[in-house]
């Protein structure tokens, strides 16, 4: 399974972006997709998740209102739609996929077994 990013970039706060993952190789059992960050010195967290239809979706707090989260199983891509972005939120944004749960959702990083290479976020005040 390969999960690639793309879509970073440096922006002034206040501008959007959006992240793609595109996803390959074989199907996952439970097909939940996720986003996560990591600032330099900070941990690993956890910014959104999604479901197969793409009916439920969970936010970190810190994003809740400003980033979407959405798929296209058709296209085997998972979005994350950034708006109003802040200086807080310029971190290196990880996909991840092929969670270890047997089904539902989870803001675990440790739940998913597939990652991407990462795409770095700037965001200049």
């Amino acid at each position: 399974v390969q999960l690639v990013e793309s879509g970073g970039g440096l922006v002034q706060a206040g501008d959007s972006l959006r992240l793609s993952c595109a996803a390959s190789g074989r199907t996952f059992s439970n097909p939940a997709m996720g986003w996560f960050r990591q600032a330099p010195g900070k941990e690993r967290e956890f910014v959104a998740t999604i479901n197969w239809s793409g009916g439920i979706t969970y936010y970190a707090d810190s994003v809740k209102g400003r980033f979407t989260i959405s798929r296209d199983n058709a296209k085997n891509t998972v979005y994350l739609q950034m708006n109003s972005l802040k200086p807080e939120d310029t971190a290196v944004y990880y996909c991840a996929g092929d969670s270890r749960r047997s089904y539902g959702l989870t803001r675990q990083a440790g739940d998913f077994a597939s990652w991407g290479q990462g795409t770095q976020v700037t965001v200049s005040s």
